[in-house]
């Protein structure tokens, strides 16, 4: 529940519209398993990973394929980006992105 609550605080309020919760399982490098709660509203989106026993909140960003996640700042931070059934994990920071995992859908 504490999940709902913090994803609902980030997106902006909607008259009339409840957000859509969608999950996935992952399998990535190393055999690294990351489930991801997505989170999409009238205004925009957000995913919560769970990576290593941390939990991570990204905000959808501008994309030209797939949907991208990551956290409005000019630091070091999280990107996920998905495409069909794959997603790639980066690093992101002022000087470039570093993939960090490869995943698929878990099937």
């Amino acid at each position: 529940m504490r999940l709902a609550a913090v994803a609902l605080a980030l997106l902006p309020a909607t008259a009339n519209a409840s957000p859509d919760f969608t999950t996935a399982r992952y399998i990535c490098d190393r055999e690294v398993e990351i489930p991801a709660t997505y989170i999409n509203s009238a205004d925009g989106g957000l995913v919560v990973l769970h990576v290593d026993s941390t939990q991570i909140t990204l905000l959808g960003e501008a994309s030209a394929s797939g949907a991208r996640y990551g956290w409005p700042s000019d630091g070091s931070n999280y990107v996920w980006w998905t495409k069909g059934d794959t997603a790639t994990l980066y690093w992101k920071t002022p000087e470039g992105e570093a993939t960090l995992l490869t995943c698929a859908i878990k099937g």
